[in-house]
């Protein structure tokens, strides 16, 4: 083992640093390798070949882990005038937005809204806002955290499958999740 461990260990960076559902980087992984039956001739233990199998094993263990999604949580401050909070709330629940706590600003008719709003949430959140208050709300992001998402990115009718068929079609990989037959080995 210890002649392939180069291998090994750029296979799984590999890997980790671009997961098999969306082309993601993968966080709080660890694979165990219990053991390994190697070819006697060193001709079949070039490092090519094994980091193609030590890659597909990988990808592998990542399907059948049970795998969980993770998104990032921006924290959106909201600037708009008292009379068109309506709208900033009607947005903000369009758009999965939690609100966190809001503020009259003291002396003048604007409030301060400050929600929790899934980064892929923001993408045309800015028109839509100004749409819902006449031009008259203004947003800013901050990262804030990731945030687990509900359901198992392989069942087709939960919020996770969803929002990873929408990255595949972003980033041009094959529209249908890739099937286990894929990683393992046929012989």
């Amino acid at each position: 083992m210890n002649d392939i461990r180069g291998q090994i260990d750029a296979a799984f960076q590999q890997v980790t640093s671009e997961g098999f559902l969306c082309g993601e980087s993968l966080r709080q992984v660890r694979i165990n390798i219990i053991d390994a039956t190697l070819s006697a001739e060193a001709q079949h233990r070039e490092g090519r070949q094994i980091n193609l199998a030590a890659r597909r094993c990988y990808y592998g263990c990542q399907y059948v882990a049970n795998p969980r999604l993770l998104e990032p949580i921006y924290v959106a401050e909201i600037t708009a005038p008292l009379s068109e909070i309506g709208g900033v709330y009607q947005c903000l629940g369009e758009s999965r937005g939690d609100i966190i706590e809001e503020s009259h600003l003291a002396g003048i008719d604007l409030s301060l809204i400050r929600a929790n709003l899934p980064v892929v949430e923001t993408f045309g959140f800015s028109s839509r806002l100004r749409q819902y208050t006449s031009g008259k709300a203004f947003c800013q992001y901050l990262f804030d955290r990731w945030s687990l998402v509900e359901g198992n990115p392989l069942e087709k009718d939960s919020k996770a499958y969803q929002i990873v068929m929408s990255v595949r079609k972003r980033k041009g990989f094959e529209e249908s999740m890739p099937e286990l037959y894929r990683y393992s080995d046929n012989l």
